[in-house]
């Protein structure tokens, strides 16, 4: 409904005010007595002046139409309930206009003159008294013999509302006449494509919005609600607000409400259910005082407290809010407010506003009038009927300011006056500008300048976009590309103290620099909280998620309301409210509580674990008992059981079996580059040693048997003790080879294993090769398999040479010890692995130590008399 009236207005304002600069005085609009056909007064100030600056203010809080049958002539609309600050904002103006009047730095030898007019917050009138500042066409200004009317103004000041704006200066931007506005705050106002003579001395609301989502995250408020005024001013910040949001992240609207005009309890009681329900405790309003009026008295209504009320600055100085009745529901607001200035001087042309002056100085004053009556409670003649029988009292203009209770004497926070302030001085400059041009060197179509006798108001707005000058407060003030000024808002806080009195009191400010870039800086020591904690409330969706999680957004609602999901393993969060978890490096591994990666635990055969001191043990055991046996060999060297058994393939077997318990210490202990390859090639080299020596021994046996039978003592003679040690040497020497072609072509190598445990690291040998080591087991397999066949084919010799029943023996024990190693062993993940290969060599050794020597030891320490050469042979043995 508003686009439409605002799209009414404009195309009646542009056709009127076309025909008017561009037809004849002799216009039809006139009547005989040159009075404007429907022309009804306005309240307004008026001063003259070599040059003419307009202004649109709000001087009452609203208007009455009268009801329109048009069967008589239709009555102009009534303004009421008088605005005691937006008049002083209107004096604001006449005042820098007379300082200016008196610089004699500034517009030397040209007098300011003022034409201001009340708009009463009314789009109709407000737009009939843009139109009279720009075509001179005041009743009281035209002229009844020639119907000319004063010459237009230069300049606009205005106005307070982004409606009426946007309405207004669309049409002003066609004939470029330049509009500083110090209220219109909607950032659509900020296209200059649209609004090319556009200028203001407030920030707009983009910075606003940016300016309130940094107050969210600096109290950590990411649940807010959000009410907007059904208004240009409210849906742009809305659109605006939400826009935002997104791209900052971290922050959601739960409910976003639009505030009817007027009184509508049925809309008013429905939103503040919205609110209740919610779980924001946070609500910021985008709107005006009016309508934070009517919403209050449903929130008191149903006594809805505990909300932190966040309020833009159409409404953060309202007074009529800051009331006892209120004060429990709207106590500790923040609000972001217009920049506080210091005009000083100004309370003395206050003081000397008088009824009779206006009178006496300047055309129109019937908004000094209406000013006087509101104050002192009395009527200027001729007074209404009635009046005087009521009580009533005439005006007599002489009536003393100081004497009564008036809020047109407190500057001790000007906030929307500083902005008139500037924006006067703005206009003043611009103008001082363009009259200081020397001719010859205008930025105009012939390097022409302007001239004060043939003004052009598109020539300002040349010199507006270029303005540059401090207040004498030390605000700088120039507008950007898009006419904003430099955007500053103060940060206020609504104090409730103990007395039950209300104080505003400034905690912060924030603004935007080239340098720095927004910066919000905030006194939170000072703020009053209006909550029982005296704390920030807590305003969330969902609860920040700890370390060690990360955030899940719930479907169907906003990014604000998440789940908090432990992170998986291997994974870690270490910041609160993260969306990812991150995986940890190779060697490291998410800690129990996922928030922070840890090194992973090393696990290999230690020697320091039960289970790598026992096989340590056991392989030291079998290296002393290796010795020991070796010893008492060497002590009976000379005994027949000694001699008997082969003595030098019996030292050579103990040897190597020592060698076999020994290396089963390169299994245990952190592999490095020389135990992973050596230990195979050790183990490989000792058992083949070990088994060719058996193999030996089995062969000498068979062949002292066959030497026994006639015609068998060739036998002994190919196989002395040179083809002995010369076999054992060559088949040893094909596993040495083996072992170097594998080192040579794939060397094992120590390996990190993460496949086995996700938190360990397991330190293992990697084979490198796994065809070289199945060869190296192979070979030491097929030696042990031909040892096993032999000894068994000689088990049925005489008793007098049971070595072949001990070989057998040995050989089973070993042959069935690695046959149940392969599948321990590659199912054994790990250090386990390891201790399946040492237990192998210790289980094979010790059962080759026992089964061969334990016989001959028993006898040579127990039974030295079966020890002799007749037992030996079969003959005497004793029983």
């Amino acid at each position: 409904m508003w686009g439409v009236l605002n799209i009414g207005l404009i195309l009646l304002m542009y056709f009127m005010l076309y025909f008017r600069l561009s037809s004849a005085v002799s216009s039809p609009l006139y009547s005989s007595t040159c009075q404007l056909q429907g022309q009804f007064s306005l309240n307004g100030m008026h001063k003259a002046g070599d040059v003419v600056l307009g202004g649109l203010f709000k001087a009452h809080f609203f208007s009455v139409f009268p009801d329109l049958s048009f069967t008589s002539e239709p009555q102009p609309p009534t303004c009421h309930s008088f605005d005691v600050l937006g008049f002083r904002q209107t004096q604001t103006m006449a005042f820098a206009i007379d300082e200016i009047n008196r610089n004699s730095n500034l517009l030397l030898n040209v007098t300011l003159g003022y034409s201001l007019y009340d708009h009463c917050v009314t789009l109709g009138i407000g737009f009939r008294a843009a139109l009279l500042l720009v075509n001179g066409q005041e009743e009281q200004f035209i002229l009844e013999d020639t119907c000319v009317g004063a010459p237009p103004v230069l300049g606009i000041v205005g106005d307070s509302s982004s409606t009426r704006s946007i309405a207004i200066s669309a049409v002003y931007g066609l004939f470029r006449v330049p509009m500083v506005s110090y209220f219109a705050t909607c950032s659509c106002l900020s296209d200059p494509q649209k609004f090319p003579s556009f200028f203001r001395t407030i920030p707009s609301d983009a910075f606003q919005v940016h300016a309130l989502i940094q107050i969210l995250k600096r109290f950590g408020w990411t649940w807010a609600g959000l009410l907007v005024s059904d208004d240009d001013y409210g849906l742009h910040a809305a659109r605006s607000f939400q826009s935002d949001l997104s791209q900052s992240g971290g922050s959601c609207l739960a409910y976003l409400e639009v505030l009817p005009w007027g009184h509508d309890p049925a809309e008013h009681r429905r939103i503040v259910d919205v609110m209740k329900k919610s779980t924001a405790r946070v609500v910021i309003v985008f709107a005006h005082q009016s309508h934070m009026i009517d919403l209050m008295e449903e929130v008191v209504r149903q006594n809805v407290t505990g909300l932190q009320w966040i309020a833009s600055e159409a409404w953060t100085a309202a007074t009529v809010l800051q009331t006892p009745h209120l004060m429990p529901y709207l106590g500790g607001t923040l609000g972001i407010a217009i920049r506080r200035g210091e005009i000083p001087g100004l309370r003395e042309f206050l003081l000397q506003i008088r009824p009779d002056q206006h009178h006496n100085n300047s055309i129109g004053n019937s908004m000094v009038n209406q000013f006087w009556e509101h104050t002192f409670q009395c009527r200027f003649a001729p007074p209404p009927a009635g009046w005087m029988e009521a009580g009533g009292t005439l005006c007599t203009g002489q009536e003393d300011l100081e004497e009564v209770e008036t809020e047109l004497l407190d500057i001790s926070n000007l906030r929307p006056e500083y902005n008139v302030y500037k924006a006067v001085y703005a206009l003043a400059y611009a103008l001082d500008d363009m009259l200081q041009c020397e001719p010859g060197r205008g930025p105009f179509s012939g390097h022409s300048c302007g001239n004060l006798k043939r003004l052009e108001p598109w020539q300002l707005v040349y010199y507006l976009e270029k303005v540059n000058f401090t207040t004498p407060f030390g605000d700088l003030v120039s507008f950007d590309e898009n006419g904003d000024a430099l955007p500053i808002y103060d940060i206020m806080n609504w104090l409730w103290l103990p007395d039950g009195r209300t104080e505003v009191q400034n905690v912060g400010e924030v603004q935007r620099s080239a340098i720095k870039g927004e910066e919000l800086t905030m006194e939170e020591d000072k703020i009053f909280w209006n909550f029982q904690s005296n704390k920030p409330p807590r305003s969330v969706c969902s609860e920040s998620c700890p370390p060690g999680t990360r955030m899940v957004r719930k479907k169907g609602e906003p990014e604000c309301c998440f789940d908090c999901i432990p992170c998986s393993e291997g994974k870690i969060s270490n910041k609160t409210d993260s969306t990812e978890c991150t995986s940890c490096p190779e060697d490291f591994w998410s800690s129990p509580q996922r928030d922070q990666c840890v090194p992973k635990k090393t696990e290999f055969l230690s020697y320091h674990e039960p289970l790598g001191i026992c096989l340590t043990a056991a392989s030291l055991l079998g290296t002393c008992i290796c010795a020991v046996v070796l010893g008492i060999f060497i002590y009976h060297r000379s005994t027949p059981i000694v001699r008997a058994n082969n003595s030098e393939l019996s030292f050579q077997l103990l040897l190597s079996l020592k060698l076999c318990f020994l290396c089963s210490l390169l299994f245990i202990g952190r592999p490095r580059l020389w135990t992973c390859q050596l230990r195979h090639a050790a183990f490989g080299i000792s058992f083949v040693l070990c088994v060719s020596c058996i193999l030996v021994k089995t062969m000498v046996v068979l062949a002292v048997f066959k030497a026994s039978k006639p015609g068998g003592g060739a036998s002994l003679k190919w196989f002395g003790a040179v083809q002995q040690r010369g076999t054992v040497i060559v088949l040893t020497s094909v596993q040495a080879g083996i072992c170097t072609a594998w080192l040579v072509s794939a060397s094992p190598a120590p390996h990190k294993n993460t496949q086995y445990h996700d938190d360990k690291i397991v330190y293992e040998c990697a084979v490198g090769s796994t065809v070289g080591f199945a060869m190296l087991l192979g070979y030491i397999g097929s030696l042990a398999v031909l040892s096993c066949l032999i000894a068994f084919i000689a088990r049925n010799l005489p008793d007098s040479f049971n070595e072949a029943k001990l070989i057998t023996f040995s050989m089973l024990i070993f042959c069935a010890v690695w046959v149940a190693f392969v599948p321990a062993y590659v199912s054994s993940p790990g250090k386990y692995a390891d201790a399946v290969e040492v237990f192998a060599i210790l289980a094979s050794s010790f059962g080759l130590l026992v089964a061969l020597f334990g016989p001959k030891c028993y006898i040579i320490l127990l039974r030295p008399e079966r020890n002799t050469k007749k037992a030996i042979m079969g003959r005497g043995i004793a029983s």
